[in-house]
């Protein structure tokens, strides 16, 4: 099956918002064996819709929208799609009822508009909106492509996807067999060289596919295969999971579509029963601030350091202020000095250091990029490591907190 999705909204063209619920749909998609071949952006013009619809009907077999679903005149997308399938728009009595049930909560009076949301093409089957108003539609057409429509809101988008496009378009396969998948992410390898690691495998792949995504400072791959039965399909997916770690396993960190570097360290932490805590300069708390994100830190995390000055470092850490003279901010021994005060002052087994120039500006001598990350292991020795990082202030400081999360990892490892 060929998919095309044509997303609306005239705040995309405009670079307002990026257009990332279009990447999600895509990836659930090739999760499920149908191709995306297309993806438009077209803004809020019924005209322009309409032919983007046209187009998109006549070279797929099924055309999804995302968005002009809401209650103002410039969403145009139910009421386009129905002048050119050439069916009624109805009301939908569950939606409606909700939508009158929430105007009747806050004291607002029904209006034409809030109505409209509840409208949906005549004999589709409705997909429930559970984080918002307008209903989405699956209309299945028998003279041609087969069209979804959903809303825009990622909130409201990504829900409806999961909990009831999928399961319609897994009934809708013509592929009687099952599919699983499982997605592996990476860290500290680039998709070109991840990619380049396992050409012949991704050459040669039929049942698993391997699919590399690239995202923010880290690379995953998403592998599906399908089976007569889910247990066969999780066999095939193990067997091809075992040789890419065998090949790139130092980089690979944990599965899954919604984990992260800090949920695995503090997983590992609560694991192992070791605390941390941090001293931060150049990421001036945000390292803090990832691990505060993930639920049950407490539990391993009492506090931390940001000393962002100089004096700072000597008010906060006791740091000599002859040490940073001497060697400098932007150093192998201040950060180790970090590390190492920040674990006796808290009591910490673990404790990291930030140190270095986000710039644009050189400090002392380096450029902008040059990280100092420090490490106080329970009792091994304390240790700091030099990294050279490209791009701008913010992207220094994120890729700058996630190295040190993995160095956490890493260490929690040789244990």
């Amino acid at each position: 099956m060929n998919a095309e999705i044509i997303a609306v909204g005239t705040e995309i063209l405009l670079g307002q918002i990026s257009n990332t619920n279009a990447a999600y749909l895509s990836e659930q998609l090739a999760a499920l064996g149908i191709n995306v071949y297309w993806q438009t952006v077209v803004g809020d013009n019924r005209q322009r819709l309409s032919q983007a619809v046209q187009t998109a009907e006549g070279r797929s077999d099924l055309v999804i929208t995302i968005g002009g679903l809401g209650p103002t005149d410039d969403d145009l997308t139910k009421e386009v799609v129905a002048d050119y399938l050439k069916v009624d728009l109805v009301p939908n009595e569950m939606a409606a009822e909700k939508i009158a049930a929430y105007q009747k909560r806050t004291g607002k009076m029904l209006t034409t508009n809030n109505a409209k949301q509840a409208l949906m093409l005549k004999g589709a089957r409705p997909l429930a909106n559970l984080n918002g108003y307008a209903v989405g539609d699956f209309y299945a057409n028998p003279d041609g492509a087969d069209f979804v429509l959903l809303p825009g809101p990622p909130r409201e988008f990504k829900k409806m996807v999961d909990s009831a496009l999928i399961p319609i378009l897994q009934e809708q396969s013509v592929n009687p067999q099952l599919l699983s998948s499982k997605v592996m992410r990476f860290f500290g390898i680039g998709e070109s060289q991840l990619v380049a690691d396992l050409a012949d495998l991704i050459a040669q792949q039929t049942n698993p596919t391997i699919a590399p995504y690239a995202k923010p400072a880290e690379v995953t791959l998403r592998i599906t295969a399908s089976g007569s039965s889910i247990r066969e399909a999780n066999q095939l997916i193990d067997e091809i999971v075992s040789q890419i770690l065998a090949r790139d396993g130092d980089y690979f960190y944990g599965y899954g579509d919604d984990n992260s570097l800090a949920a695995v360290v503090v997983k590992d932490l609560v694991d192992q029963h070791l605390t941390i805590t941090a001293a931060e300069s150049l990421t001036a708390g945000e390292f803090q601030s990832t691990l505060g994100d993930v639920p049950g830190v407490s539990a391993v995390f009492p506090g931390g350091f940001v000393t962002y000055a100089n004096s700072a470092k000597e008010r906060l850490l006791s740091i000599p202020p002859e040490i940073v003279d001497q060697y400098g901010v932007v150093s192998e021994t201040v950060a180790i000095w970090m590390a190492k005060m920040a674990k006796e002052k808290m009591g910490t087994d673990v404790a990291v250091s930030f140190t270095g120039v986000a710039g644009p500006d050189e400090l002392e001598g380096h450029s902008a990029g040059t990280v100092w990350i420090g490490m106080a292991y329970q009792n091994r020795e304390p240790q700091a490591f030099l990294y050279q990082f490209n791009n701008g202030r913010q992207q220094i400081r994120d890729r700058s907190v996630l190295t040190g999360l993995d160095l956490i990892r890493r260490e929690i490892k040789k244990a």
